[in-house]
Parts: C-alpha cells; sequence; structure tokens
C-alpha cells in the first residue's frame, strides 16, 4: 500500500505496525506471546490496571546504565588528550530523589536551576559540592541557600549577578566558586527556543565581556573564578556546534589565564536523542572523541594547558529510557484534499496531552506512538495522536502509522518521553499530573505519587467555603464516579477500584 500523502516526507510506512523500532523504544519493550507489550519484564496491561493511565514509566535499569555511558564517555575521550571530564546531569530534564540517587551512583554530577531543584537534591543525599547551580534570574533567597549548603558552583548569568552572589558568600565568610556563562555565537542546528547562544536571548553574557566580568569576580575575596560556560541548545545531533564552540572559547580561556588560574571550562549539554525513526543523533562516544580532539587541538594552538573540560547532559540519559502510556478514548477519521484527491487521517484521541507532554505544543516535536496492549494484523494507518484538552494545538503525536483498527480502549504508549515531559507537566483543563513508574527485573514501583482530584482541590481556598456554605461535603475521589476515581483514566491507587475495560464495551 502507498504511503499517504498527508504523511511528511520523513514518515515512511512501516512494514509492521506493531514494531518496536530499536533506535527508539526503551531495549527491555518487548512484546509478550498474547500480544501485549513488557517494558523491563513488567506488563503495560498490569501497569495501567494497577497505577491507571496516563502513567509515565522509567526503565531504571536503562536509565543508570545511560548515565554511565555517558560518564565513560567524555572521561575516555579526554584521557586520551591528557586531560579530564566532570559529567552533571542536567535536572531540569527529570528530577526527583530517586533520579538524583542513580545519577550519583552512576559517577555524575547535577545540574539544578532552581531552589525547588536544590532542595530535591539535597533531599536524595547529594553532596552539595557536587551539585552546580543554574538560572538566569536566581532570586536572593536562592542564592543565600545554595551559599548555605556548599554548593559546589553557581553558574553566574548576569554582570547583576556576581555582586548578589559576592554578597551571599561574604556575609557567610565564604569563599564560593563561580562559573561565568557567556554566549559563543553558535547557532545549534534546532528549534529557536532551544538554541541558547546566539546573542538575542536571555541566557549569559556576551563573550566580548568575558574578560571584563571575569576580573569583577576575581575582585572579590569572596568569589572563585574557576572558567566559563557555554551552552549551545538542546537536542543537538552533530558534534560541529560544540566543536566551533569549544574553539571560539579557547581563545578567551588564553586570555584570562594571563591574569590568574581557569582551571575548567565547561561546554554544557544538548545531546540529542531519537524520537523518530528518521531521527540519527551521533553516538556520543563519537561525539565526545570529537570534541576533545578540537579541545586539545585548540589549546595547543594557543600553547595553554587543557582545562578540566565539562558537560551537562540530561535528555541524552533520561529521555529514551521513558515510555508514556495512555488509554484510548475515541477515534475519529478525517478526510482532507490531497495530491489531487483525498486521503484520511484518524485521529485517535487519549486519556492525556499538553498537560501531560507540553514538548509538541511548544515546539512541534515529532514523537512515536504504538498499541501496547494487542497486536494487530490490520493495515498500518496514517494517525495523529491527540489530547483531550480544549485546545486545538493539543497533540502529542502528529504523524504516525498504527494498526487500522486502533479502537476505543487500547493501551497506546509513546516512545522517548523520559525528559521534558513530567518537568513540563501542567494542570491544564484540571488534568491531574500522572504518576511516574519505574520498572526492573519484572517489578515496579511509584517514584512520583500521581495527582488526585483532592489534590487539586486542597489548594483551592474556596471550595471548603463553598461546602460550609452548602452544607455539602466537598467531592473527593472516593466519592467520584468513573474518570474521578482514576489518575486521569485509569484505577485510583488509593480506593483500588477496578479498571473499567472500555475496549470490552466497545465490541
Amino acid at each position: 500500500m502507498p504511503d499517504n500523502p498527508l504523511a511528511p516526507d520523513w514518515l515512511q510506512r512501516p512494514d509492521d505496525p506493531n514494531a518496536f523500532a530499536a533506535e527508539v523504544w526503551p531495549p527491555s519493550l518487548r512484546r509478550e506471546p498474547d500480544g501485549t507489550a513488557a517494558i523491563a519484564g513488567v506488563r503495560v496491561d498490569d501497569l495501567a490496571g494497577r497505577y491507571g493511565t496516563p502513567l509515565y514509566v522509567l526503565d531504571e535499569d536503562y536509565v543508570r546504565s545511560r548515565a554511565e555511558r555517558v560518564r565513560r564517555a567524555f572521561t575516555d575521550a579526554f584521557e586520551r588528550v591528557g586531560s579530564t571530564a566532570k559529567v552533571y546531569y542536567a535536572g531540569k530534564a527529570f528530577l526527583s530523589t530517586d533520579i538524583a540517587r542513580w545519577m550519583t551512583e552512576a559517577g555524575l554530577r547535577i545540574d539544578v536551576a532552581s531552589g525547588g531543584e536544590l532542595a530535591v537534591a539535597l533531599a536524595a543525599g547529594v553532596d552539595p559540592s557536587r551539585l552546580g547551580f543554574h538560572g538566569n534570574n536566581k532570586s536572593r533567597q536562592e542564592l543565600d541557600r545554595a551559599v548555605d549548603v556548599g554548593v559546589g558552583t553557581v553558574v553566574i548569568d548576569s554582570e547583576q549577578e556576581i555582586e548578589r552572589v559576592a554578597a551571599a558568600a561574604s556575609a557567610r565568610g565564604r569563599v564560593q566558586r563561580v562559573r561565568l556563562r557567556v554566549r559563543t555565537g553558535v547557532h545549534a542546528h534546532t528549534h529557536d527556543f532551544l538554541a541558547t547562544a546566539h546573542d538575542d536571548q536571555k541566557f549569559g553574557v556576551a563573550l566580548d565581556d568575558a574578560e571584563r566580568l571575569a576580573s569583577v569576580i576575581r575582585s572579590h575575596e569572596s568569589l572563585d573564578f574557576v572558567g566559563l560556560h557555554c551552552h549551545i541548545g538542546s537536542q543537538i545531533f552533530g558534534a560541529d556546534g560544540f566543536a566551533e564552540s569549544a574553539a571560539r572559547l579557547v581563545a578567551v580561556h588564553a586570555r584570562l589565564l594571563q591574569h590568574g588560574p581557569v582551571p575548567e571550562l565547561n561546554l554544557g549539554g544538548g545531546f540529542g536523542i531519537a524520537y523518530t525513526s528518521a531521527d540519527r543523533p551521533d553516538r556520543i562516544e563519537d561525539l565526545a572523541q570529537r570534541v576533545a580532539q578540537v579541545l586539545a587541538a585548540e589549546c595547543e594552538r594557543a600553547d595553554i594547558p587543557m582545562p578540566i573540560a565539562a558537560f551537562e547532559p540530561g535528555r541524552y540519559i533520561v529521555g529514551p529510557a521513558g515510555i508514556t502510556l495512555y488509554t484510548v478514548g475515541t477515534t475519529k477519521p478525517v478526510v482532507l484534499d490531497a495530491a489531487g484527491g483525498t486521503a484520511e487521517r484518524l485521529y485517535v484521541s487519549i486519556d492525556g496531552g499538553m498537560s501531560d507532554n507540553a514538548r509538541p505544543s511548544l515546539y512541534g516535536s515529532d514523537y512515536t506512538s504504538r498499541i501496547v496492549g494487542r497486536t494487530s494484523q490490520a493495515d498500518a494507518a496514517l494517525v495523529r495522536v491527540a489530547g483531550k484538552h480544549c485546545e486545538s494545538g493539543d497533540i502529542v503525536v502528529y504523524d504516525d502509522y498504527l494498526p487500522g483498527d486502533v479502537v476505543p480502549g487500547d493501551l497506546l504508549a509513546v516512545a522517548a518521553t523520559g525528559a521534558y515531559c513530567w518537568s513540563l507537566s501542567s494542570n491544564y483543563n484540571y488534568l491531574t499530573r500522572p504518576a511516574v513508574v519505574a520498572v526492573a527485573d519484572g517489578r515496579s514501583r511509584v517514584i512520583v505519587r500521581g495527582e488526585t482530584i483532592d489534590d487539586l482541590l486542597s489548594r483551592d481556598l474556596g471550595a471548603g467555603h463553598v461546602a460550609a456554605e452548602s452544607g455539602a461535603a466537598p467531592l473527593r475521589d472516593s466519592d467520584a464516579p468513573g474518570p474521578l476515581a482514576r489518575t486521569n483514566g485509569g484505577p485510583s491507587v488509593e480506593t483500588g477500584r477496578p479498571r473499567l475495560n472500555e475496549r470490552e464495551e466497545a465490541k
């Protein structure tokens, strides 16, 4: 059957719409003999039945192995050129106390970008000296807290922040290690909102100002300048941008060495992953080797010693290890004009949406989906997976092929949702945020509890007042029928109610 003319050029009709592309899905995801998928030995229908849907699922061993892999890649690459590397996990991708522990056990440091992320890392027992603190507008309270607990490095993002960090450290009789974030002008080949080194944006200071501002930092006895920092963007597939940024930074780094030690150089993160079979990110080992070689060559040209190199991967580590489970609610064929005739796209609506995955709405990001509660012999149909929010832009998967017999009640999974899905989640339309479940060795456990309707009402201080005026008790999860008793469409973990078998009812 020919490809649907409504499909984008990059999307190929699969030979088998039940198959999991190895480059996109966690390697532990397999089909059971009855066609149901299992991840890390745990059946997805059991996960949905126990925890409800939507549900974030993380393959714990895969997260850990990717953290170890990226650490080894950069450590080995820089050892080969006579230097060392530090790897920080970018907590903004997804941070919980369990994730923080997994990262430290894999030998990584952690970057935080708010007082809340700092609190999570500390609650996980992370040594504060192994933390970096980012942010373009850190509050005085956040800076005070960072200095109080002994955060290893604060990344200064503006000239005004120099005085704030210096004052916080001086008031506590401490010397705070700091980096200076600069913009190298290297524009990563990515979405404009994800490119963070070009000049017209909020992060960092101009590279031309680096020497002057480093001098200001060094004028404060309470600050210890350890080097420059640059982050060129996110979801970057190749090494060219990192190599060019490193070359520009080394020139300034060399001049800074004339006025004092500059032990480190932080090149940021942003290493891309495959969200679809069309994505071709570089192997992390190849990328690390290329950057190490460029940095070594530039330092040799400038006749300066190699600095300690630092990197900040987040998405690369946790993104591919996550999937999100949904339950299909409705399907709707839409016939459109295409290529001098007509073609059909099947809209598949699920019980989540932009509240649990904002990236398609924010960036137009592409994702991959599969029906995971069964297999099908039906021909592949072009689908658009839509959320349940009152927004026409509430799309989770813009373009993919699923079996054409997808029906209400089917379990659907979306790949590579470990990064920037839970951390960007919201309560839009008053949907509750899903739980996060870790799976390993045939077992599952909740690492972040899903919200309930009670949680949402507990923040609305008027809810109790209205109930008191009317003489009625406020609606609680245990009182609510159907979806209100569930996380967003699955059973309440608290009530243990059986899941409605919508697929059986649809037959």
